[in-house]
């Protein structure tokens, strides 16, 4: 309501206008006049006034039409109409009530009861819009308990799935650490041994005419020459195979970042390969979809200090949803057209200056509709089906790029072309007293 209420009076009467303006007046209302029912439409449009008494008995369009389309306005609807009558017909103020009004004042107006009229529904009114401002305040009250709390159980599913994932790895790691080191350890002793036994069957086989027949029978029997060219074979690709598992261990806990809770600067490629090799498994081609291509376009990257542990749960965020996105859209697909056009992911990392680099993963998988593009980092929005994603994987890597690393995270996507999701991350981290935190 305004300092000084606005009081529109519409009627027909030069008579009924002076003395209800001047009666107005005097108690200290602002007041406005309109001698028929289109001017009143246009001057409540207008000057949005606090009240109106309306006439009902009018030329052109009479009360009742002008208080139906003032309620039919989204601009006017709310302002509370009283109407003016001589009548004393039951059946036309029942009709003024149905069609809004608030209510009547009957001719000869009579002072006292007309301003107490003005005056409760004035009253009425304020409390009216104090009430609905209360609510509004309540409601984005609410509304901000709902954000700290969706905030704070992604916080704490964050920390339980690291934790798990802490543990995971931990136990993974020793279980095979032990008896692959054993391995790997005693291939080199097994690599001597068998060098020792193949020169002694080359000395043997330089003596073999002469050696006896039981000893030249089992020699053929055995094809010693065959062993010869393949047991070095056998033992190189166990040593492979051996180092391979160390590798993956190694990848396990560089995800995780056992080790190194604390921000620590770290090289980046090294994150995103692990996440890679993790993930290896279903980049593979299989009945159900083909391969998808890796193409790595690695800048020159600085140590970067952050949270490693954490930095590569991003990465593997964003590289399990673009993978889910390759099968889709590939599952629809006729076998053809994934032949011509090959499911990739692409990633890129630049240095954009001596301050900031950015990562870019990239699909050419289906896009993201725009309408949906905006609410990809909401908690608990998800665009899988039930049981196929919770959404908060996307509102984790939020959290963690723009709120543990002051970093930015941006999806950009074309449907039918593909998505990218970008990562600007700080080269150094701040500390609470350089950034004023």
């Amino acid at each position: 309501m305004q300092e000084t209420p606005l009081i529109l009076v519409v009627d027909d009467t030069p008579a009924n206008l002076a003395v209800l303006a001047e009666a107005l007046g005097d108690a200290g209302f602002e007041v406005a006049i309109a001698t028929d029912g289109e001017r009143a439409i246009k001057q409540a449009t207008m000057s949005q006034p606090d009240l109106i008494l309306l006439d009902v008995m009018m030329p052109g369009i009479d009360g009742f039409e002008t208080c139906r389309r003032l309620k039919d306005s989204a601009s006017t609807c709310d302002i509370p109409i009283i109407f003016m009558t001589a009548l004393s017909d039951t059946t036309d103020k029942v009709r003024g009530f149905n069609l809004g009004a608030v209510d009547y004042v009957t001719k000869p107006f009579q002072e006292a009861e007309l301003l107490a009229r003005v005056t409760t529904q004035l009253k009425l009114r304020h409390l009216h819009q104090t009430l609905e401002q209360q609510v509004e305040q309540r409601t984005a009250a609410l509304q901000t308990a709902l954000e700290q709390v969706q905030q704070s159980q992604v916080q704490l599913v964050q920390s339980e799935k690291m934790a798990v994932l802490g543990q995971l790895v931990a136990g993974v790691a020793h279980e095979i650490n032990n008896p692959v080191n054993f391995i790997h350890g005693n291939l080199a002793h097994v690599q001597d041994y068998a060098d020792d036994v193949l020169s002694f069957i080359e000395l043997y086989q330089q003596h073999s005419a002469t050696a006896a027949p039981e000893l030249q029978m089992a020699a053929a029997k055995l094809d010693l020459a065959f062993i010869q060219e393949d047991l070095p074979k056998t033992l190189s690709s166990m040593k492979m195979g051996t180092q391979r598992i160390c590798e993956i261990v190694r990848s396990l806990r560089n995800f995780s970042r056992l080790d190194e809770a604390d921000c620590k600067a770290v090289d980046l490629h090294e994150g995103i390969n692990s996440t890679l090799l993790i993930l290896q498994h279903r980049f593979k081609s299989t009945p159900d979809h083909p391969e998808i291509q890796i193409r790595r376009e690695y800048g020159q990257l600085p140590p970067v200090e952050c949270y490693a542990g954490s930095l590569n749960q991003v990465f593997m965020n964003i590289l399990a949803n673009a993978i889910d996105a390759l099968e889709e859209l590939s599952a629809k697909r006729p076998y053809q057209e994934n032949q011509k056009h090959p499911s990739q992911i692409t990633i890129r990392t630049t240095a954009m200056d001596d301050q900031w680099v950015q990562i870019a993963i990239v699909d050419n998988g289906a896009g993201i509709p725009k309408e949906l593009q905006t609410r990809i980092f909401e908690p608990f929005f998800t665009t899988k089906a039930i049981g196929k994603g919770t959404g908060m994987g996307m509102s984790i890597s939020h959290q963690i790029i723009t709120e543990k690393h002051q970093g930015k995270v941006a999806c950009l996507s074309t449907p039918g072309q593909g998505t990218e999701f970008i990562i600007q991350i700080p080269i150094r981290q701040q500390t609470q007293d350089e950034s004023g935190r």
